[in-house]
């Protein structure tokens, strides 16, 4: 199988360095010259427990330069995603599919509206990363990565795909209906990344004080009241599955946090954001998601 990833970033590099440290044919596709460079000179430096590993991989600025694909693995932001979504489909073969991982919700409706429902797989992945430099990133968590179906029937590769990924230390299973598993992330989304972004603080922080707590609370439950209204099954637990997930990733910094730091757009639309549109359209109030997407959209203004 030969698998494409479309946005090379830190989780990207992390999928596709191990996918190819395990022997799988992967390609690496991102726009940032100088980062493919260094993926194609030295390869993908993947830091771990205080080791530093070097695995070679083949990466490209230019599509055009891959060819066929049958699996396009996308990782790139919710904003880019229109744009990956006409990329994948045109180099997808006749069988092929398109896997997203990414955060936050929306994505899969862009590539279905790309691809055919029956050709795209959907999933969250426990897995951490973050972008050191050019061609280097710290693998910052493991965990889990469950894909499934959005809404068409199995497609061939959803199986093997799932085998392939845990063949490459990427612990993967498969579901019959994804939704629940992507609200729950959705719901640690909606909680930690947001907060932790506007307040410059690491993960495990927000449970420090009864502030920041108290924001976790009040941001999850709106979300879990807005799953309620559309028929989203979720566990009773969900919210303490929240602190749980700050408390395992303490010393991380939130993927939104990290876009904060850098200066780059984030995905607020796909989160917070998401939960708003939902809540207007089913006329719930959802204040704390409104001020947390309003000023994060403040905050991007600076630099957009």
């Amino acid at each position: 199988m030969k698998i494409t990833i479309i946005g090379s970033g830190a989780m990207g590099c992390l999928f596709g360095g191990l996918l190819a440290e395990a022997g799988a044919d992967v390609h690496l596709l991102d726009i940032w010259e100088e980062h493919v460079q260094a993926l194609n000179t030295y390869g993908v430096s993947i830091s771990s427990s205080g080791e530093e590993r070097h695995i070679p991989v083949q990466a490209s600025t230019d599509p055009k330069k891959i060819q066929q694909t049958d699996l396009a693995l996308i990782f790139v932001k919710h904003a880019q995603t229109a744009k990956a979504a006409q990329t994948a489909t045109s180099l997808l073969g006749k069988h092929g599919a398109l896997l997203t991982l990414q955060n936050g919700m929306g994505n899969a409706e862009i590539l279905t509206e790309a691809a055919g429902k029956d050709r795209v797989i959907c999933g969250t992945t426990a897995q951490g990363a973050m972008i050191l430099g050019p061609g280097r990133i710290q693998h910052s968590g493991t965990g889990k990565t469950v894909i499934g179906m959005w809404e068409g029937k199995e497609h061939c590769l959803l199986h093997e795909v799932a085998a392939i990924l845990s063949n490459a230390s990427l612990d993967t299973s498969t579901t019959e209906d994804i939704r629940p598993v992507l609200w729950s992330k959705l719901f640690a989304n909606v909680g930690i990344n947001a907060i932790t972004a506007l307040t410059n603080i690491r993960n495990g922080e927000l449970l420090d004080l009864p502030e920041t707590r108290e924001l976790v609370n009040s941001a999850v439950q709106e979300a879990l009241e807005v799953a309620s209204a559309y028929d989203i099954s979720v566990s009773p637990d969900a919210l303490e599955q929240v602190f749980n997930i700050a408390r395992a990733t303490a010393p991380n910094r939130s993927s939104m946090g990290q876009d904060i730091d850098a200066g780059r757009v984030t995905e607020i639309e796909a989160i917070n954001g998401y939960i708003l549109d939902l809540a207007e359209k089913s006329g719930i109030s959802v204040p704390i998601n409104k001020a947390l997407t309003a000023l994060v959209k403040t905050l991007q203004s600076h630099y957009e």
